[in-house]
C-alpha cells in the first residue's frame, strides 16, 4: 500500500491563498509533490489547464460590462467577459476577475486580446519579434500585473477552474484623456 505525506493544514492553507484551488486539490497536489510547493503550484496550474480546455467549447451568453477608470480620471477602460450562467457573473471571483482585467488593460495598454485577433499585416511586420509583440501588445499573452509568475491567460484558466464555467475574454476598448488609445 502506497503511504502518503502528512500535509498540514498551514500548507494547504498557504497554497490555497496562492492558487484559490480547492482544499482538497491542495491537499492531493502537495501530496502528490511531496510537500514540494512550486511542484504543487504547477500541478494545479495543469489540472486547471485542462478543466479549461474541457470547457472551451461551452457557449457563453451571460458575463459582465466592466468598466474601470484609473487614479485622476485620465485613463478609462470598458470591457466584456462572458461566462456561462448569470450566476457566476454576478460570483465575487468572477467581478475581481473583471476588476483586475480593467486595471490590466489601463495599466498596459494592451492592442488586443489574443493572438489570433493580430491582423495579418501586423503579424509580417513584426515577424522578427513576434513574441516580444505578442507579450507586449496581446491581453491573453501579458504577464499579469499583480503576479508577474503568470500570464493573464493562466489567471483565466485559474479563474475558469474556481467557477466551473468558460470564460471569455470577448472585447475591450481604452480611453485616455484627449483621445482614445
Amino acid at each position: 500500500m502506497k503511504k502518503t505525506m502528512k500535509i498540514s493544514a498551514k500548507d494547504i492553507q498557504e497554497l490555497r491563498e496562492a492558487t484559490s484551488a480547492g482544499v482538497m486539490d491542495c491537499k492531493q497536489a502537495l501530496e502528490q509533490a511531496r510537500g514540494d510547493f512550486d511542484k504543487a503550484i504547477q500541478a494545479l496550474r495543469e489540472k486547471g489547464r485542462a478543466i479549461a480546455a474541457k470547457k472551451s467549447s461551452r457557449e457563453t451568453g451571460e458575463g459582465r460590462i466592466e468598466s474601470y477608470v484609473h487614479l485622476h480620471n485620465k485613463i478609462g477602460v470598458l470591457l466584456e467577459v462572458n461566462c456561462e450562467s448569470d450566476f457566476v457573473s454576478r460570483c465575487e471571483d468572477f467581478k475581481k476577475f473583471t476588476k483586475n482585467l480593467g486595471l490590466q488593460i489601463a495599466a498596459l495598454n494592451p492592442l488586443y486580446v489574443k493572438k489570433e485577433d493580430v491582423p495579418e499585416s501586423v503579424v509580417k511586420k513584426n515577424k522578427a519579434r513576434l513574441e516580444e509583440f505578442y507579450k507586449t501588445n496581446c491581453l491573453l499573452e501579458q504577464f499579469f500585473i499583480k503576479d508577474q509568475d503568470k500570464t493573464i491567460k493562466d489567471y483565466l484558466t485559474e479563474v475558469i477552474a474556481m467557477v466551473g464555467e468558460n470564460i471569455v475574454v470577448r472585447r475591450f476598448v481604452r480611453f485616455h484623456l484627449g483621445g482614445r488609445i
